[in-house]
């Protein structure tokens, strides 16, 4: 009995070590930068059915993790400015929320945390399932054990956050879709026709997909990819058994089938999109929404047409979107879609406009294209790397093998072609798909400046760990010596994890200077995102041997309040305020991505402030060799 089901408890165990991992870090930590905006989003959704808050990112994931805050008697700002007046008030509404309602911050920062750490778990498993269907049941655990103690997948799974999200929406669509293409031949609930049914489940993972992060609309175009590739490959198959005079007739009508059907999942997918932001804009005014709308939007595509007229093609043609949307949001049925619209504009202004961050040395709000390349180099464990290089290097062998074996370039027999591609599709249909969405993904991230993290490629990571484990199958097959050697790098792996913890955030390989030296090569929420405040009160509470902190000036980067946690010994500061023992305060706290964004070189025409660069503190002391460091992102510096 525990031998037919030793797969499904082994999955158990990855399971509940990654949750007792997520939660052991959660616990240390306080709220990063971006908590301290979708928490209170999230509770003006699920309280108040209240969209004001957030509109940049779509509902689900904080309406998810802020749900528990419902069974507690909380205070909530609402007769403040932050929600009354204020437009995307939630970063103030957030600080008030939290640490000056008369709230307990940690209590609802941890039990917010669940729901994210929830649909992390629910990810891991739906890895294996896939997994399991395309490597048996054993190899699905070789991704499942690697994502799930992925040290990224450990810290951005127990964030209220999208990342997260975004990676199960598109995970779980693409199988539906997969599935919808190709649909195993039985009979389910009924339903005569299989694809009928993954018609329908694919619509809804589309919808929730939308619903989890706004980058999950790359899925419209991708999706229409695959649908062309199949609707390609019935070509192929029936092309020479079709008489000359039906082709056209019969390709015709297949194809507005394909075409109505992936139209279908669209519209069903958005009918859910429609259905959430229905209910939680019920009591959001639409005076106050078109109001917002527009002051949102006075910027994108370059402002209103200055004649005033709506949608003036000669003009500019994106600042037309910015027009509709505002006339969506003045009708209560199209309410939910223009607040949905609203997201997608905000996140196409930002993407393009990027944002400045440190990457190597260097600040800048351009981005660069090999930021995510070099940051996945860095921060994926050294083991994992081996192994997806070994499975590229395999992967292309078997290319060139084959290659030369039967040169293209001559001999070349167009069906016999067409027949191995077919018969290759045939069979590895989701491997296509999964490879493809790698690809297409990786190549939107790297021409986007948006720059801010290696959160942002997590999507790709199932599928990554997925396309390794199939070649390390073939590559390992009955070899015992290939096996131990896979073990070996499995159990590296997992040490990786184990001393990393609890600083999964902040997690660099050996490549990129480990946990203690990554911040020179990037910050942000890729290192410093504001998770360790905490730590720091331990620190003034509990000074070393022979020191005392009555006071402190504390340059916090992040989503905490050093007010809320240290009171009365907390003295803000910057850079321009000079040193603190002008004012006889003698320490000095600094957040390492404030530092690194005021001391890195700065790019061609990017600009700052001489007053904001610490050169102060560059006289004085080495900034990066405190006195103290407090977990991994805290500076503290002892002045004399």
């Amino acid at each position: 009995m525990i031998k037919n089901n030793l797969n499904w408890i082994l999955l158990a165990i990855i399971v509940l070590v990654s949750f007792g991992l997520m939660l052991n870090a959660s616990l240390q930590e306080s709220a990063t930068m971006d908590e301290l905006a979708h928490i209170p989003a999230g509770y003006g959704y699920v309280k108040y059915l209240d969209y004001r808050l957030n509109p940049e990112h779509p509902p689900l994931v904080k309406a998810i993790a802020t749900l528990p805050l419902l069974f507690q008697n909380l205070n909530f700002p609402t007769d403040k400015s932050s929600w009354q007046t204020d437009v995307n008030g939630q970063w103030v509404a957030g600080a008030q929320f939290l640490y000056e309602s008369n709230n307990d911050a940690d209590k609802i920062i941890q039990w917010s945390r669940l729901g994210p750490m929830l649909l992390t778990l629910i990810l891991i498993i739906f890895i294996y399932i896939w997994s399991k269907e395309l490597l048996g049941r054993w190899w699905a655990l070789l991704p499942t054990f690697l994502f799930g103690l992925s040290p990224t997948v450990l810290a951005h799974g127990h964030y209220v956050t999208t990342d997260i999200g975004a990676a199960l929406g598109i995970f779980s669509a693409l199988y539906f879709f997969v599935k919808f293409l190709n649909p195993p031949h039985n009979i389910v609930w009924g339903i005569n026709n299989p694809s009928k049914k993954y018609l329908i489940f694919s619509g809804i993972a589309f919808g929730i997909a939308q619903l989890l992060k706004f980058s999950s609309v790359l899925i419209i175009p991708f999706f229409i990819f695959l649908i062309i590739v199949f609707y390609v490959r019935k070509i192929i198959i029936d092309w020479r058994d079709t008489k000359p005079s039906k082709k056209f007739k019969r390709f015709s009508i297949r194809a507005f089938r394909y075409a109505r059907s992936v139209f279908l999942i669209f519209i069903i997918g958005y009918a859910v999109v429609y259905a959430a932001y229905f209910v939680f804009t019920i009591n959001y005014p639409l005076e106050r929404q078109k109001s917002d709308i527009e002051f949102t939007l006075t910027s994108f595509a370059g402002g209103p047409v200055p004649s005033g007229k709506i949608c003036d093609l000669n003009y500019n043609k994106m600042r037309c979107l910015a027009d509709i949307n505002i006339l969506m949001s003045e009708k209560r049925l199209t309410q939910p879609l223009a607040e949905y619209m609203l997201g997608v504009l905000m996140v196409m202004q930002r993407s393009s406009g990027g944002n400045t961050g440190y990457f190597l040395n260097e600040v800048s709000s351009s981005g660069w294209w090999y930021y995510f390349p070099i940051l996945f180099i860095f921060k994926e464990p050294v083991p994992s790397l081996i192994l997806i290089l070994i499975a590229f290097l395999f992967s292309i062998w078997n290319i060139l093998k084959k290659i030369r074996i039967n040169p293209l370039l001559k001999n070349i027999n167009p069906h016999q072609s067409a027949s191995k591609i077919n018969d290759y599709l045939a069979l590895h249909f989701a491997e296509f798909s999964i490879l493809s969405f790698t690809i297409f993904y990786w190549l939107y991230s790297i021409k986007s400046p948006l720059n801010i993290g290696i959160r942002h490629i997590l999507p790709t990571m199932p599928f990554i760990y997925i396309l390794m484990a199939s070649a390390a199958k073939k590559i390992v097959n009955s070899s015992t010596i290939r096996k131990y050697l896979l073990a070996a790098f499995l159990l590296w792996f997992a040490l990786e994890t184990l001393f990393a913890t609890p600083y999964y955030l902040s997690y660099f390989n050996q490549f990129g200077g480990g946990i203690w030296n990554g911040f020179k090569n990037a910050v942000d929420s890729n290192y410093d995102w504001g998770q360790d405040l905490k730590r720091l009160k331990k620190f003034v509470d509990n000074p070393p041997a022979g020191e005392n902190i009555d006071k402190i000036a504390i340059d916090y980067f992040g989503g905490g309040n050093p007010k809320y946690y240290l009171g009365d010994k907390v003295e803000y500061w910057q850079s321009s305020r000079d040193n603190p023992i002008y004012e006889n305060i003698k320490w000095l706290a600094v957040s390492i991505n404030t530092l690194q964004n005021a001391t890195g070189k700065l790019h061609q025409g990017q600009q700052r402030n001489p007053e904001d660069e610490y050169q102060w503190l560059q006289k004085v002391k080495n900034p990066y060799k405190p006195d103290y460091r407090v977990g991994t992102s805290i500076f503290i510096y002892k002045l004399d």
